[in-house]
């Protein structure tokens, strides 16, 4: 039989995830002769013997499992004179900046880590080219260790052997060392000969808070299983109510705490290894973790080091943000000491720089499947193909601030920077922008931002002296989904707390109809819930009986009811804006059952609603539509007067939830469209999600969810650039 060569054009992602050296191993494993090398974003390979075609099927069936395939094209070509098969250099001229995400340790490297026969036996920057560091090491491209922040730490004679060795899974490891040649560990004023890593854990077993450099910042870690322990890091961190994450050793020892179910499981140990919201078992672990919630943030070991300290402590650590609240987390040594030092009792430091900061990703399992809540560690940074190219950025929203990159033929997700409330996030935020524009190579010719002027971000995208295109918000959530699943035409729910309508309103309960066509972007506002006036404006946002009262004053049984100090703002008008946000609706009921009437962080009260409802089914309580407003008056003195007569706050909460469905599906009834996008803060609740799902799929609808981008304001930067490339007008609608 004559030997056959054949050339293979593999596009997707293949770049920096071990492609080569896997279709290298392949092909000598098979006898084959030829190359592999990259070509721009692609891979291209010529193979040449008896067995190309069991070739093509291993690099569909068995590539590196941080590889995707998306085209495959297999030519026939003639045959040359060739005895090898060899790894070439990238095709010159033709690079395309990408980069993977940072990668959870992989079961090879874990195996090594815990082997005490093993040359990485205990070694806390242990990796390969299937996991560890990549962006928050990366300065440049291409992507050399020379680029790293690993190019200080020059590698001893085995890591070289094993660099260059193409049968090796460290061949062009970029951060490869070992304890030889790699950075180290140090407990910051301590100047024994100790173990840095056992005085750690020794200090966490003594109760005390132990900052550690993580793989994108600092982060804190405490003794989770003692109500005070946890309670003396709040006090510090200045974190009252807001859920902290847990790490647990493995997903047997996150199952003794939480219900994990496969899709859970499946989550947790991927190569994001975000932070997971699991369902609480009760009484297994302190309500002082999350004391709002039915759920608890759980994660697995995403670095060696984390991987060691939960080995040795062998119990659940609080693994939080290393920052006061609402501040950037620290990344660098000294700064960490200094802003750190009234919260932390020891620090646990390395020597690896952190060129970006990547806090750590947060999911949760709705409907069966992930969706990212915040885009960070593991994630980020994220792209997505679009129609059009134009160099742009865009400055996303106030809130859980993303920043997003297009160029010739994608759209770059950034990573989360978090809430812009003060000096310090504002100029992280900056620092972010001007990295994502430097490190790939973008010049944006236009800046596109949120309508609303005053946000930090609006600010921002004026400061950079370009054009500037305001975005109005909800379309922008909508944009973001439409995305990231390739919709063209939708019914998009977006509920949120606010966000500017073009009628100077607040607007947060939207129903809109959205098209992509060659021409552009289309929208109007076929829909949404019923205006209401927030007595107090921006407090409101925190005291949650200035929504209640702003809601009763819309029905005329409960007008009398509201206090006399909210009746004079609601009476002449003062300082009480007119919303329609679902988000405020939440407040206001959370308001009405007790559950919350101070907020100490944003969606607390509706956090509460939706752990007091649980998963019980519960008659609805009735909204109606009418001329495009969907009116909840009915809903709301159905509620009062079961408070009134004693019904129990969950019951409330639950038919609350079943009549929003309701509401949601009496709209797509009235519209045209059997795409419904679901999007927006308030679809991250769990309950109102998966009802509304239902319901839609029960009537012949095809929900559609954030998933990649997250449904809250960390995805509101890649709709404004959908909307900024490709053109958006608004056509005429209801608005009123």
């Amino acid at each position: 039989m004559n030997a056959r060569r054949i050339r293979i054009h593999v596009e997707g992602a293949v770049q920096g995830v071990g492609f080569r050296p896997f279709v290298y191993r392949q092909a000598v494993a098979l006898g084959l002769c030829g190359w592999v090398r990259n070509c721009g974003s692609s891979v291209e390979i010529e193979a040449q013997g008896l067995s190309t075609a069991a070739l093509v099927d291993r690099i569909q069936a068995s590539h590196p499992p941080h590889a995707s395939v998306a085209c495959l094209q297999v030519e026939e070509i003639a045959a040359i004179d060739e005895q090898a098969f060899r790894i070439l250099p990238s095709r010159p001229g033709e690079d395309v900046i990408t980069v993977v995400p940072d990668l959870a340790t992989c079961q090879d490297c874990r195996r090594e880590i815990l082997d005490p026969t093993s040359r990485f036996y205990r070694y806390p920057f242990t990796n390969c080219s299937q996991c560890g560091p990549r962006y928050s090491i990366v300065e440049r491209v291409p992507y050399d260790r020379a680029n790293t922040t690993m190019r200080g730490f020059a590698m001893c004679s085995e890591c070289r052997r094993e660099y260059g060795d193409p049968l090796n899974r460290r061949y062009h490891a970029q951060p490869t060392a070992c304890s030889k040649c790699g950075p180290g560990l140090s407990l910051h004023g301590n100047a024994t000969s100790a173990d840095p890593l056992q005085l750690a854990t020794k200090s966490l077993h003594d109760g005390q808070i132990v900052a550690i450099k993580g793989l994108g910042g600092f982060q804190l870690l405490v003794d989770a299983s003692l109500s005070e322990r946890v309670e003396r890091l709040r006090q510090r961190k200045r974190r009252p109510h807001k859920p902290l994450a847990v790490m647990v050793r493995d997903i047997g020892e996150a199952r003794e705490y939480c219900m994990v179910d496969a899709a859970e499981a499946h989550l947790l140990e991927s190569a994001g290894a975000p932070i997971v919201l699991l369902t609480r078992r009760p009484g297994r672990l302190p309500d002082a973790l999350a004391p709002d919630t039915g759920t608890l943030g759980v994660m697995l070991p995403a670095t060696p080091l984390h991987l060691l300290l939960a080995q040795e402590f062998a119990g659940p650590l609080v693994c939080t943000s290393g920052n006061l609240s609402s501040e950037p987390i620290c990344t660098d040594n000294e700064e960490a000491v200094e802003r750190l030092g009234r919260i932390a009792d020891v620090f646990l430091l390395h020597d690896r720089p952190i060129r970006r900061a990547l806090d750590d990703s947060v999911a949760r399992v709705i409907d069966g499947e992930p969706q990212l809540l915040r885009l960070a560690r593991g994630f980020a940074p994220l792209p997505f193909p679009v129609r059009k190219g134009r160099q742009a950025l865009a400055a996303g929203s106030h809130l859980k601030n993303t920043l997003s990159l297009c160029d010739s033929g994608r759209i770059i997700v950034g990573q989360h920077n978090g809430d812009l409330e003060n000096s310090l996030s504002v100029d992280a935020m900056r620092q972010a922008g001007a990295d994502l524009r430097e490190f790939f190579g973008v010049r944006p010719a236009v800046v596109a931002c949120d309508l609303h002027p005053d946000y930090a971000s609006s600010v921002y995208a004026r400061e950079l002296k370009l054009p500037t295109v305001a975005v109005q918000h909800h379309v922008s959530h909508a944009l973001a989904c439409m995305l990231e699943h390739g919709l063209s035409e939708v019914l998009a729910v977006v509920w949120d707390g606010s966000g500017l309508g073009p009628d100077g309103t607040i607007w947060g309960g939207e129903f809109l109809q959205v098209d992509r066509t060659p021409s552009g972007v289309t929208w109007r506002r076929v829909a949404h819930l019923k205006q209401f006036r927030l007595p107090g404006g921006d407090a409101a946002s925190k005291e949650t009986s200035r929504c209640l009262a702003g809601a009763m004053w819309e029905v005329p049984e409960l007008k009398g009811l509201v206090s006399s100090s909210a009746r004079q703002l609601l009476e002449r008008g003062l300082n009480s804006p007119v919303c329609s946000s679902a988000g405020r609706l939440f407040d206001a009921m959370a308001a009405l059952t007790g559950l919350c009437a101070v907020q100490t962080y944003e969606g607390q009260g509706a956090s509460r609603l939706e752990a007091a409802a649980g998963t019980q089914q519960s008659v609805d309580y009735q909204l109606s539509l009418a001329g495009g407003v969907l009116d909840w008056r009915d809903l709301l003195l159905a509620a009062h007067g079961d408070a009134t007569s004693g019904v129990a706050a969950g019951e409330i909460a639950a038919r609350f939830h079943a009549g929003l469905a309701s509401g949601i599906l009496s709209v797509a009834l009235d519209s045209a469209r059997k795409s419904v996008v679901l999007t927006g803060g308030c679809f991250q609740n769990r309950l109102l999600t998966e009802l509304a799902v239902r319901r839609l799929r029960e009537a012949g609808f095809e929900p559609v969810l954030a998933r990649r981008i997250p449904p809250n304001d960390g995805g509101v930067s890649p709709g404004q650039l959908v909307a900024t490339v490709e053109g958006v007008s608004n056509v005429s609608g209801h608005t009123g």
